[in-house]
């Protein structure tokens, strides 16, 4: 079947929409979807242990997000938003700009007396590539005048920058947060370790690929951008052990299931490896290597919901959705999870 993009739309209240993170972390709601009884349970996300088993994997990813968002002028004064998307080398970036007008080949953009950066190409896409000129160390200048990326549908400013970074975040390269891990606290990490579930890293640095909208119709037109993965020797051993045992492998996060998805083998079992992954994972797509997914609730008509889809069916995500929003779930980056097992 060729599915159109408006088979995955839904309505959703806008004040379902979450403007600010749960406190702590871990007492946001979360749904639970049993696939092969069609149950739907609803609980608060630090019960997820209960639904765990030892020898379990947790699948996570430990992309750190980049203060990414950058305000600059033109020579002549006028304002250009900047989110930096993908590190090309050293001084090189592709970004995204706002108003892209502006911004043809050769354009300089000046951030601070630290801080400019030239326009030197335009992809296929429409994104632009440049290069930057700074005085001292880039990440730290970053860090200064650079602000953390939230959607466009967050209107309330974040308090903590933190509280968009999960509390394993580690190697910073993305443009947005793998939000399915902001749950997690370290509290609970340990007890999910002492049950006996192991945990797993990958990378994926969140960018375009994850979040930029389905603009075609029919949704095998759509083209993923290109994000950078890494999966350890160590990483694949742990999967490899427990699929092997027979265990479950849980992704948390679509970023997640992704990455394992872009290495597994037609078994599902991993090698070492890192790269760029364009995977689109939408119905009727078997996943090889993923028996479970923690994630959050996606936008209508997006490549995540789609990807949920593969693992639920096209009527049994709508469904569950609709029981979100009937029950009050809060929706998108900051709102609640659903666990599908």
């Amino acid at each position: 079947m060729q599915y159109k993009k408006s088979d995955f739309y839904y309505d959703l209240p806008e004040e379902l929409i979450a403007q600010t993170p749960s406190e702590p972390r871990d007492c946001s709601r979360l749904l639970i979807y049993n696939r092969e009884t069609s149950e739907v349970r609803h609980k608060i996300f630090r019960d997820v242990i209960d639904e765990l088993r030892a020898g379990d994997v947790l699948v996570v990813n430990n992309t750190k997000v980049l203060p990414a968002r950058l305000f600059a002028q033109t020579a002549n004064g006028g304002a250009v938003e900047v989110l930096l998307l993908k590190r090309l080398d050293k001084d090189c970036w592709e970004v995204l700009v706002k108003p892209g007008k502006k911004c043809t080949v050769g354009k300089k953009l000046i951030v601070s007396e630290e801080l400019s950066l030239t326009v030197t190409g335009i992809t296929d896409s429409g994104e632009r590539i440049v290069k930057f000129e700074y005085d001292g160390v880039f990440e730290e200048i970053l860090e200064r005048f650079g602000s953390m990326p939230l959607p466009p549908y967050i209107k309330t400013k974040l308090k903590d920058k933190n509280r968009y970074q999960t509390v394993y975040a580690k190697f910073e390269g993305s443009a947005a947060a793998p939000t399915a891990g902001l749950h997690f606290t370290p509290e609970l990490l340990q007890k999910i370790k002492d049950k006996g579930v192991k945990i797993a890293e990958v990378l994926l640095h969140v960018g375009l690929g994850t979040f930029r909208p389905v603009k075609e119709d029919i949704i095998t037109d759509h083209k993923m951008h290109s994000e950078y993965y890494e999966v350890s020797a160590e990483s694949a051993e742990i999967i490899n052990e427990a699929k092997r045992a027979g265990k479950r492998i849980i992704a948390v996060g679509t970023t997640s299931v992704r990455t394992l998805e872009s290495v597994a083998d037609g078994n599902g079992f991993l090698k070492p490896s890192k790269g760029n992954t364009e995977i689109f994972i939408y119905p009727p797509y078997k996943l090889k290597c993923v028996d479970a997914l923690i994630t959050n609730f996606h936008l209508p008509e997006s490549t995540l919901i789609m990807l949920v889809a593969a693992m639920t069916g096209r009527e049994e995500i709508l469904n569950i959705y609709d029981i979100a929003v009937k029950e009050r779930y809060r929706f998108f980056s900051f709102g609640d999870a659903c666990l599908i097992l």
